[in-house]
C-alpha cells in the first residue's frame, strides 16, 4: 500500500516573510489563518489545505519535508521552484 498523508502549506516568495510566518507560527498564530491571508498558492483559500498525496506527487523537497513530519508538525521553511513554503501535516 502506499503511504498517504494530508498536508496544508503555505506560499510565500521570499525567504524572509516564510520565516516571519514560522516564527509567528511558532508563536501561537494560527496556520489556517496565515495561509488565507499570506499564502500565494490557491489552496491559501481553504487554509493551505492540499489534502491526501502520496509519494511522487509533489516536487521532491517539498515531499521529504512533508513525509518527514509527524502528525501535528510544521516544517521549517522549504524552498522549491514555486518559493518558499511551510508545511504543516495534519494526519
Amino acid at each position: 500500500m502506499t503511504e498517504e498523508i494530508k498536508a496544508s502549506h503555505i506560499l510565500v516568495k521570499t525567504e524572509e516573510e516564510a520565516e516571519k510566518l514560522y516564527q509567528e507560527i511558532k508563536a501561537g498564530s494560527s496556520f489556517e489563518d496565515a495561509a488565507k491571508k499570506y499564502s500565494l498558492c490557491p489552496s491559501g483559500y481553504s487554509g493551505g489545505d492540499l489534502g491526501y498525496f502520496s509519494r511522487g506527487m509533489m516536487v521532491k523537497p517539498f515531499e521529504d519535508a512533508a513525509f518527514s513530519l509527524n502528525v501535528g508538525e510544521m516544517s521549517k521553511p522549504v524552498q522549491t521552484q514555486f518559493g518558499w513554503h511551510l508545511i504543516y501535516r495534519n494526519e
